[in-house]
């Protein structure tokens, strides 16, 4: 199953850099990255589900964070792109795909360019394609929240004009510690681990209700406003704890 589930990506980035390339010599939006995810979706043997109304337009998006495989199953659904660390800028293949989808890369070490990067999220977000951030900086098992990093909310200080934020909750249910990809895990270990499993797997996106940042004083009451909103949507859903 692992073999040729790689080799259905594999094709799939082929086709998708050949389609993509073609409506880039047109000067045509190219749809293909988002497809491209979508497709790592899949052949990872993970189907989308959403619940609640995504706001398409004029909208920042803030999620939870279990694993490398939230960004093709969120980006895939909404077409957004996302703030990442750095570090990935320089993996093989991997950079170079997050580069063609526009992801703005920051530096979690480097405090004195945060005013930098929250500049650079401020322009991302007036262009059509919606911004996703997770705000815990990493991922976790599902088992709880990890505290917000709040710096990234100061791009909605002031928000630009008509921007709403909408918080999502991505859950994959009784799977979601399969999917977990914390600690010192390799990616490899992950990957090898996800692309195995023979059973299906639901992502749902839970799209929560947005609201107006500029009805919040500053970045850490913006921050706080989607961890309450994300943290109600996660008890509700019940403990994630089994590992199937």
């Amino acid at each position: 199953m692992f073999l040729f589930r790689l080799l259905l990506m594999i094709g799939s980035l082929i086709v998708g850099l050949l389609l993509h390339n073609i409506w880039r010599l047109f000067r045509q939006d190219s749809p293909w990255p988002r497809l491209f995810l979508l497709s790592i979706s899949w052949t990872s043997g993970i189907a989308t589900a959403t619940t609640g109304t995504r706001i398409r337009r004029n909208v920042f998006y803030a999620a939870n964070h279990h694993s490398w495989i939230d960004i093709p199953v969120m980006s895939g659904v909404t077409g957004c792109t996302f703030v990442a660390n750095d570090g990935i800028e320089s993996w093989p293949l991997i950079g170079w795909l997050c580069k063609i989808n526009n992801t703005i890369f920051v530096s979690r070490e480097n405090r004195l360019s945060v005013g930098d990067q929250v500049d650079e999220l401020r322009s991302a977000m007036t262009s059509d394609q919606p911004v996703t951030i997770f705000p815990e900086g990493t991922t976790h098992d599902g088992t709880g929240l990890l505290p917000f990093k709040p710096s990234l909310f100061a791009a909605l200080v002031p928000p630009p004009p008509g921007m709403l934020v909408q918080p999502v909750y991505i859950n994959y249910g009784l799977h979601t510690r399969r999917i977990a990809w914390i600690g010192d895990e390799k990616v490899t270990d992950n990957f090898w681990r996800l692309l195995s499993y023979l059973k299906p797997i639901t992502a749902t996106l839970h799209f929560l209700d947005p609201f107006d940042p500029a009805h919040y004083p500053d970045r850490k009451a913006i921050s706080a406003e989607v961890r309450a909103r994300i943290g109600s949507a996660m008890e509700a859903g019940g403990p994630l704890s089994r590992y199937v």
